[in-house]
């Protein structure tokens, strides 16, 4: 697995989505409840940005629709959406949030 830095830990505002792109993948990396995630931004059940959602107990919504994803595993939690979208790995080292969305091999 590859880390790759995304941003400072001091970048991240508490519930407030920070959208990246690591190796030509969207990814929305969230501070919520004392802890740092990073899922795919892009919601599974239409083309729309994630981290232009809103962040609540660990869930972030769609704005579009409305569907909501557990930010720990990615699973919808209301509808329309049904599929989950992917989670990734995230390491603090130091100020650094670190992301991987390379798999092993």
């Amino acid at each position: 697995m590859t880390f790759v830095r995304v941003c400072g830990l001091g970048e991240l505002e508490e519930d407030t989505p920070k959208r990246v792109e690591l190796d030509g993948t969207p990814v929305s990396v969230v501070l919520t409840e004392g802890e740092v995630f990073a899922i795919n931004d892009i919601c599974s059940h239409a083309n729309v940005s994630l981290s232009e959602g809103e962040v609540d107990d660990c869930h972030i919504e769609c704005w579009l629709h409305g569907s909501r994803f557990d930010l720990r595993s990615g699973k919808p939690d209301a509808l329309p959406a049904t599929r989950p979208v992917p989670v990734y790995p995230v390491k603090i080292e130091g100020d650094d949030v670190l992301v991987s969305v390379t798999q092993e091999s």
